[in-house]
Formats: structure tokens, C-alpha cells, sequence
């Protein structure tokens, strides 16, 4: 198997794909540096330019980081990465802005909520914690965890997954560390360590859907869910090392994507992909590649071992998830560079078609006024109960008509929050589509523009027409 994976390292490229990124918050690892507040905002909004520009279309941001936010709370402090000072105020909330920033760019936003570490036992958010329940806080060496044998614990995050659920226009709810910690030492038998973490995932699932139905809840499980009949984990997995069942979750639907942390090569790599593969149950999952060990701090990884991981996780139809943002941005080794190459067009989120109801109605209509340097689009979409009275909208292009709307190559905007762009053509003659999208990603059917005026140049990628080379962010909203 291991063979075949890597014999054909080039596929099809995807009209559906998760590209994501998770932007690291503790310590300020992947976050601006800047403590002032429009600098700050400034530096996020460059570092989002730059996902989108690789078309990255999933940014997985850490929101609650150890019993501390960057957003609000009223029951956890300020976490020092905003301001340099732990409980401060920065001034704004951190998670809406980047909520809405994301949007603008039309990649989704998934809530990053670390939930079993609670940080430095003297911490100020471990100790409010401890001060509020003084029983469900456990102590190994100088940190503090919640006791995932303690129902409290399941309570406490299922509130905080439900209050940001509640008040921020995320696209997921993503669990960090929803295991036993490695060096907590356990007393009960994995079966039970398994069903306290699960009942752990349960609560929060039940509240999470409770809020807003069509949030993802997902969890970042250990890379290698358990031992192979041919390969093995060497001790370190999710289902028997850390009572982490994650599959099982896949199975039983309280969860709708995982992105598992596949930081290894090798046989340490590709027969995992496979088993995540074949018990993906129908949902969404978008291993994690270390970029971080190209670093030659860390272990000096060729871009090789990325670039192979990248077209097999492709190949065998899943996502892609980089660990972490500033090594992505920073273009360690050339995998950002890279990247924009292996994603020349956008792709499209996988639709949550495990929920049953009906796809979103079609556009009501697609009007173009054609001008001397740019067409202008406009068209009516029509919410229903079914989508949340709330839809977005993609945008294909093509010089040939209909406009393709299954190719890839053909998608110049997603997830558009308003009904109008403008589209900068240089004298080409394009036609358009506009598709309605629904919360869970579902598409409607296209409606066309009415065909353009033929032109006698011969046939081009419209999109390095359009854009100087593959890649997005130059079209314009007219909001």
C-alpha cells in the first residue's frame, strides 16, 4: 500500500478540499507581536492575506488557551498574548475581529478551545478556576488539569463550547488536548478513561448543536489512532495511550471533522493516513503535517517529506492541515511558495452532507454590466428556515459558455457575504455563474449570466487573466 501511495504523487486537483491552518495563540507563537491595537489588527489581517493568497480556506484559531481567551469572558482572564500582561483588556475582541476578517476572505473560522490544560498552577486562570471548583482541578508537576473523571469537567466546557458558539458567527468548534494528559497517571481501565472523555465530547456536542446546528465540532486527536495489524504506534496514540476515540466519535456523530496531529514521516505517516481514511465514517478529516520540522532548529526536514505527505493526503481525498501558521507564512523551506503551486484555484469546503435537508434555492437572477476594464455582477439570493436565513455565494468565471461549475479552475470568489462584485476582466469577454451556499456548505444549482459576446483570441486561463497568476484576493466587493 505504502508503495502504491507513493508511486503516483500527482492528482487530480479538487473542486472540495479542506486547506487549513491552525494560528497558534500561546506565548504569542504565531500571533502579532505588536501590542498595539491597529498594529496588532494590522499584522493579523496581512497574516490572513497571505493564507488566502495560498488559498488556505480554513483557519483554525486558538481561542481559549490555557483557562485564558482572546475574546471576552466572563469567567476566564485575558490571555497575555494580547496585550503582554495576562488579564488585560487589549481594548476589542480578538475572536470576532478575526471571525470577521476570515469571512471577508472567505475562509471559514473554527474556535480553537484547548480544553483538559488549565495552564501554571499559580497562573491567574488556573487559579480562578481552583478557586471556583476546588475539587475538579488536578496538579502534575508545576500545571494545572481539569479532572476528565469529574462530570464538572464535561459541564464546564460544554458552557464555555456553548457561549461561543452563541455569540460569535464561528464555522466550528475545534477541542484541543480532549484526551488524558500523557503523564496523568490512570487508575481506571482505558475502556472507562475512554467513555469519561467521550462523555467529556457528549456534553459539549449536545450543546454545541443545541446553539447553532450547522457548527463543526472537531478535535486535533493524536496522530495515530491506535496499533495496526502491520505497523504499530511505539505507545504513543489516541485510543489506547490517551482514551482518545476518536474514530468512534466519527462513528457515532459527535463529531463532524478531525484534523488529526500526523507530526511524523515515513511508516510513521502513511498507514495512519490510510486508517483515518477508512473510518472516516463519511466525515471530514484534514491530518496536520509538521512544517514546523523543516525548521533547522527543530529537525531539519527536507520539503520532500511535506511535498509527498501533501499529494498523498490529496490523492487519497483529504484535507491538509499545516501546524503551525508562522512557519507557513514565514515560507520555511519554500512550502509556502510551494503551496501556491499545489493550490493554484480555490477549492470549495466539503459540505456537511451527513445533515439532512434540503440544498439552499438558486439565485433568483445574475445581471452583468459589461465595462471597458471590469464587469460588474449582481444577483438576488433567497434565505430560507432550512439555511438559517443566511446563505453565501461562489462565483465562477470562464470564457466559455455555460461556465463549468464543477471545475476548479473556473472559481474566482467563495463565500461571498454580499450579493455584488466586480470583476476586472482587461477586455476579455467572460460569463459567469453565482451559486448559493447554505451553512453546512451545501450548493444550490448555478444560475448563468447571459452568454458574452464571443472573442477571437484564443482560449486562456481566465484566472491569470484576471489575477496576474493563479491565486485569490484581487476581486472586489462593491459593500
Amino acid at each position: 500500500m505504502l508503495f502504491l501511495l507513493l508511486q503516483n504523487t500527482s492528482a487530480q486537483m479538487p473542486k472540495h478540499e479542506i486547506r487549513a491552518v491552525w494560528i497558534t495563540t500561546i506565548s504569542g507563537l504565531d500571533w502579532p507581536r505588536s501590542h498595539a491595537t491597529d498594529t496588532q489588527q494590522r499584522e493579523l489581517t496581512d497574516i490572513l492575506d497571505k493564507l488566502q493568497q495560498a488559498n488556505i480556506n480554513t483557519v483554525l484559531i486558538q481561542a481559549r488557551v490555557r483557562a485564558s481567551t482572546i475574546y471576552p469572558s466572563n469567567n476566564e482572564p485575558w490571555d497575555i498574548c494580547l496585550t503582554g500582561t495576562a488579564g488585560r483588556s487589549p481594548g476589542y475582541d480578538a475572536l470576532k475581529f478575526c471571525i470577521d476578517e476570515c469571512h471577508k476572505r472567505g475562509m471559514e473560522c473554527h474556535a480553537w478551545i484547548v480544553t483538559i490544560p488549565v495552564g501554571k498552577w499559580n497562573a491567574d486562570g488556573c487559579k480562578k478556576l481552583r478557586a471556583r471548583y476546588p475539587n475538579l482541578i488536578r496538579k502534575i508537576g508545576d500545571e494545572g488539569y481539569m479532572d476528565p473523571e469529574k462530570p464538572e469537567t464535561g459541564d464546564y466546557l460544554a458552557q464555555v463550547c456553548a457561549d461561543v458558539t452563541r455569540r460569535y458567527d464561528v464555522d466550528g468548534i475545534h477541542l484541543d488536548y480532549i484526551r488524558y494528559p500523557e503523564t496523568w497517571k490512570l487508575k481506571v481501565s482505558r475502556q472507562q478513561g475512554r467513555q469519561n472523555i467521550t462523555s467529556i465530547v457528549r456534553k459539549i456536542h449536545k450543546a454545541v448543536k443545541a446553539e447553532k446546528p450547522w457548527v463543526k465540532l472537531s478535535c486535533s486527536p493524536v496522530g495515530k489512532y491506535d496499533d495496526l495489524s502491520r505497523y504499530q504506534s511505539f505507545g504513543w496514540n489516541a485510543n489506547t495511550t490517551v482514551c482518545q476515540d476518536a474514530q468512534g466519535w466519527l462513528r457515532d456523530g459527535l463529531m463532524d471533522a478531525l484534523f488529526p496531529m500526523m507530526y511524523f514521516q515515513g511508516n510513521h505517516f502513511y498507514p495512519f493516513v490510510v486508517d483515518w481514511k477508512e473510518h472516516s465514517y463519511g466525515r471530514q478529516v484534514a491530518p496536520g503535517l509538521a512544517i514546523y520540522m523543516l525548521h533547522p532548529r527543530e529537525k531539519n526536514w527536507d520539503l520532500d517529506v511535506i511535498r509527498r505527505e501533501m499529494n498523498v493526503l490529496r490523492q487519497q481525498g483529504l484535507g491538509i492541515t499545516f501546524f503551525r501558521s508562522k512557519f507557513f507564512t514565514d515560507n520555511v523551506k519554500d512550502v509556502y511558495t510551494f503551496t501556491q503551486d499545489f493550490n493554484p484555484y480555490p477549492a470549495l469546503i466539503p459540505p456537511m452532507d451527513w445533515v439532512t435537508a434540503p440544498a439552499p434555492r438558486p439565485a433568483t437572477r445574475l445581471s452583468v454590466n459589461h465595462g471597458a476594464a471590469t464587469d460588474l455582477l449582481s444577483w438576488q439570493g433567497a434565505p430560507s428556515k432550512n439555511d438559517g436565513n443566511y446563505l453565501l455565494y461562489n462565483i465562477y468565471a470562464s470564457d466559455r459558455y455555460p461556465v463549468d461549475t464543477e471545475d476548479p479552475a473556473c472559481l474566482v470568489a467563495t463565500r461571498l457575504q454580499e450579493q455584488s462584485l466586480t470583476v476586472p476582466h482587461q477586455g476579455r469577454s467572460l460569463n459567469y455563474a453565482v451559486t448559493c451556499v447554505d451553512r453546512y456548505g451545501r450548493e444550490s444549482t448555478p444560475v448563468f449570466s447571459s452568454q458574452a459576446a464571443s472573442s477571437d483570441r484564443p482560449p486562456i486561463d481566465f484566472r491569470e487573466l484576471i489575477m496576474g497568476k493563479p491565486s485569490g484576493n484581487i476581486l472586489k466587493s462593491t459593500k
